[in-house]
């Protein structure tokens, strides 16, 4: 399977960037340390790989999945073998006391990456898995970036994502806030960090769970009226570590609008995954239908497919990597532009945020209400798109 073809592109996006820099970008990560915090997902695993094929004198991995570990170390083995360097991972929590204790005896790196995060938009349909992507996103950035300052790392790179730029969800506005408090360490310690496209077919995207769909013989279900752009696994890690590498301190890099990049609804890619596979999407009317299908029409070559309107909470309309007030540089790369920041935050309101979700946790119930409520006082244009409704409740 050709992930490229299916999401409408015949090249690879950083290409010539990456070529371009190669030299330079192999000598550095050649002769420096790294720590990949949360490196077994999807990107964390791309970026890995990254950074691995260059021979870093230290990259340790740490990830909360012992699996996707595993999983990881044995495709690097498999397709890039061994280095000289000390290559290690290690399955822990970074909220946990173990984890302190590992940066507390080791924590000497000169590149931190921070991969950790909960992305789904569905994660905010419950007040308690809420709570835990504030953990993740926000306050575990800001412990992680504590401790790379304690420490004397020499970059902090941390990924966000499009959904930050004008967030209409409670995903896209804790990655917002997060940039927040990156801004203000950005005065104790050099950080970048990337908005990212939909990484195609990554852990847990509507794409991979086509790929599930099949392997469980059921019907295939997409959205017919949202368009998203896609980059590669691949790419994701390019884009990482370039920005990790190259970005200057609070710029923030994105992949360009560009020929090489546009906008493909769910259900035109599963229309090519599909026929990818000898299969012909066969349009059904309803779940009902779907499920009963799938017992008869794959014998046939056709495969029951469900292409619906999106109706959900936290969908946004269009994808944009930047907003009209930040200020862009689109010409030191082809195919990435840049996002340079000053150090703008509010100390006050950083502090504010902290003392209420310590607030709200000490009340050991709280309702979603609340915490939107508190984005919105640190986003004051939050425009939270509430519907009522859930992927969770559908097929």
């Amino acid at each position: 399977m050709e992930i490229l073809s299916l999401i409408g592109r015949s090249k690879e996006l950083f290409f010539n960037d990456v070529k371009k820099q190669e030299e330079e970008l192999g000598q550095i990560v050649s002769s420096s340390s790294f720590l990949v915090i949360g490196g077994a997902g999807s990107i964390g695993q791309a970026t890995v790989k990254e950074i691995f094929k260059r021979g870093p004198k230290k990259l340790h991995v740490v990830d909360i999945s012992e699996n996707n570990l595993v999983e990881l170390v044995r495709d690097i083995r498999s397709s890039y073998g061994y280095i000289e360097g000390d290559f290690r991972t290690f399955a822990l929590d970074i909220s946990s006391e173990e984890y302190d204790m590992f940066i507390e005896n080791d924590g000497k790196y000169d590149y931190v990456l921070n991969l950790s995060a909960l992305k789904h938009v569905r994660s905010e349909k419950d007040p308690y898995t809420l709570m835990r992507m504030i953990n993740v996103n926000i306050l575990n950035t800001e412990k992680t970036l504590k401790q790379a300052i304690t420490k004397k790392a020499k970059k902090y790179f941390c990924v966000s994502t499009d959904k930050a730029a004008n967030p209409v969800n409670m995903m896209g506005a804790s990655k917002r806030i997060m940039e927040m408090f990156l801004m203000r360490r950005s005065e104790q310690i050099k950080i970048s960090t990337a908005r990212f496209a939909n990484v195609a077919f990554s852990d847990g995207s509507l794409l991979h769970g086509f790929d599930q769909r099949i392997k469980k013989q059921q019907p295939i279900v997409a959205p017919n009226d949202v368009k998203r752009y896609f980059v590669t696994p691949k790419e994701s890690g390019e884009l990482c570590l370039m920005s990790c590498i190259f970005g200057e301190n609070r710029d923030i890099f994105f992949p360009k609008l560009s020929e090489e990049l546009h906008l493909i609804t769910f259900s035109d890619i599963a229309i090519k995954y599909l026929k990818s596979l000898g299969y012909e999407a066969f349009i059904c009317k309803s779940e009902d239908e779907a499920r009963e299908l799938v017992e008869k029409l794959p014998e046939k070559g056709k495969w029951p497919c469900l292409f619906v309107s999106s109706d959900t909470t936290g969908e946004k309309d269009f994808e944009e990597f930047f907003t009209s007030k930040e200020t862009l540089d689109l010409a030191r790369f082809e195919n990435l532009g840049i996002i340079k920041n000053e150090a703008a935050y509010r100390e006050e309101e950083l502090n504010f945020f902290t003392k209420q979700i310590q607030k709200i946790k000490a009340q050991k119930k709280w309702g979603k209400q609340e915490i939107v409520d508190l984005f919105r006082e640190m986003i004051p244009d939050f425009d939270h798109l509430e519907t009522g409704k859930y992927l969770d409740n559908k097929m």
